[in-house]
């Protein structure tokens, strides 16, 4: 009896805090009904919402990873005195064509050839140096290298993407690679709830890189008219960036002529809020990091007087005079609305994509569906545990009332774990609960019909029960296992939905363990007690 009271404290605590889990603390019907809807998170299938296949732009990665050696090799270059015709690289458009990117290096010296070469070794390992001529080469990325790029920039989107969506306050959002051979750049994204992804494909959209320039010169009217002044050739280390066009304010457009490398970008930002000006326009602030600040602080008090561009995506939202040492704070300007410079100031935060993405895929499921979902589920587990339960009263008896209260707390169980570990519920996840009705009463029959051969074989009751538990134990644990592997594929190769069920199927195996051996054996414990000398045990014999 000692045994029985630690295990049934252990079963009743159990279930107090999955049905608490589940339900909190109602004070009120309304409040049952609010809490469950607040803590089993259904997901897009069951409550509705949107669904968004998109596809890296991997070209634009490897273009950008060739622009930055391009970049270093002609500053180390220019350090060494080696002159040369032209450094540029080719310009895949596909992504088929992504990986044969190359830089073409023309013109170099014959005597310094072997520098050149020594140069690109050290500071370009990552490339396959190949001599066309005396003095042409050509630099192609490796092929381990052109693959950890893919990965890492697939891998830096889902990031970022995810980064952006949770900014939103859609948790229950799903970002993940979706399978499937020529698939590798397609990321999927689930948005549960939400009817119209219109703000969402807008946020993603947006690459989000700021740059902070030093200006030379400008603004200009049109490209030519910078061109003209300056001869037409550009100083070094400089470039033209045009304005962003402002509603209304044809001086908004033009040109600047910009130091070519920036001051500032955004990944020296440790912050960014939306804010309102002295007039009450909204604007979007942010705040560097603690390495940057030093840098713009310095930078700034040296160039009191002079204009400082402030880029978005390439172009200038805003070119303010510094009129004063500027130490970790700044802001831009021209946001039309309070949204607008939330979005803004979250994709900031969340960073810049390493790519351009394209949408292909774009669905919307209205929660009507996802209620008849939930109303055919629900029909068809109630309608399979009514026939189970039957058929375990009547042909287990006494015992069958064991294995429906054991069935009845493997759900408790489930939900409350659904909901403690805050996963989402999906119309896979309601099949994977039909599903787990017959597992937990397979293990049942499993045990059961042990302790029916044991019985038979002319042992006692409490005997009976000991060796057909022990006996039936390894087997349970053995299928589970099995099933448990299968899941964790499901779970690391499928979608959403896949792995919802995988997910719900995981739970309910390990409830079921602790139900059907644990529980079920405290039962059939307190029966044998009950009845004192020489107890009759109800199994259907």
């Amino acid at each position: 009896m000692k045994s029985l009271k630690w295990k049934a404290a252990l079963t009743v605590a159990i279930t107090l805090a999955c049905l608490y889990g589940v339900f909190g603390l109602p004070k009120s019907k309304e409040d049952l009904v609010a809490n469950w809807k607040k803590n089993i998170r259904l997901g897009l299938d069951l409550r509705g919402g949107s669904l968004l296949v998109v596809q890296v732009q991997l070209q634009d990665a490897f273009k950008v990873e060739a622009n930055t050696q391009i970049e270093r090799l002609r500053e180390e270059l220019g350090k060494q005195s080696i002159t040369y015709q032209s450094i540029d690289h080719n310009d895949p458009q596909s992504l088929a064509d992504a990986e044969n990117i190359a830089i073409s290096v023309r013109g170099i010296p014959a005597e310094k050839s072997q520098l050149f070469r020594n140069i690109v070794a050290e500071l370009m390992p990552s490339w396959v140096l190949t001599p066309l001529s005396s003095t042409d080469y050509r630099l192609a990325l490796k092929p381990t290298e052109s693959l950890s790029l893919k990965e890492d920039t697939v891998q830096r989107a889902i990031s970022t993407i995810e980064s952006r969506i949770n900014g939103l306050g859609l948790a229950e959002a799903a970002v993940q690679r979706r399978g499937g051979a020529g698939s590798e750049a397609e990321i999927l994204i689930s948005l549960p709830g939400l009817d119209d992804p219109a703000r969402v494909k807008n946020i993603l959209q947006t690459a989000a890189l700021l740059e902070l320039y030093e200006v030379k010169d400008g603004p200009f009217a049109r490209q030519e008219d910078a061109l003209a002044k300056l001869g037409g050739v550009l100083p070094l280390n400089t470039k033209l960036m045009r304005s962003a066009p402002r509603p209304g304010d044809p001086a908004g457009e033009g040109w600047y002529l910009v130091a070519r490398t920036p001051v500032i970008t955004g990944r020296d930002l440790r912050d960014a809020r939306p804010a309102q000006d002295e007039y009450g326009k909204w604007e979007t602030a942010f705040v560097l990091s603690q390495e940057a600040k030093g840098r713009f602080a310095r930078f700034t008090e040296a160039n009191i007087g002079n204009r400082l561009a402030i880029a978005l995506d390439n172009q200038i939202r805003s070119a303010p005079v510094i009129q004063s040492r500027i130490e970790d704070q700044g802001r831009i300007t021209g946001a039309a609305s309070h949204q607008e410079a939330s979005d803004l100031a979250l994709v900031l935060r969340a960073g810049s994509l390493p790519a351009g993405i394209v949408y292909l895929q774009e669905q919307t499921v209205g929660p009507s569906l996802g209620a008849d979902s939930i109303r055919k589920g629900l029909l068809a587990a109630v309608i399979g545990l009514v026939v189970v339960v039957a058929f375990m009263l009547v042909y287990y008896a006494g015992a069958g009332v064991n294995a429906t209260l054991a069935l009845i707390l493997n759900g408790v169980i489930l939900i409350g774990s659904l909901a403690y570990l805050e996963a989402v519920l999906t119309l896979p996840g309601i099949a994977g609960i039909i599903l787990l009705i017959g597992m937990a009463v397979d293990s049942n029959v499993l045990i059961f019909e042990r302790i029916r051969e044991e019985m038979r074989a002319g042992k006692a009751t409490m005997a009976a029960i000991d060796t057909g538990f022990s006996k039936a134990f390894l087997t349970i644990i053995d299928t589970h296992v099995a099933t448990v592997v299968s899941c964790a594929f499901l779970f690391m190769f499928g979608t959403p939905a896949i792995r919802g069920f995988a997910v719900t199927l995981v739970i309910g195996l390990v409830a079921n363990v602790f139900t059907s051996v644990f529980v079920s054996r405290a039962l059939f414990q307190f029966e044998v007690a009950r009845q004192g000398f020489n107890p009759k045990l109800s199994i259907g014999i």
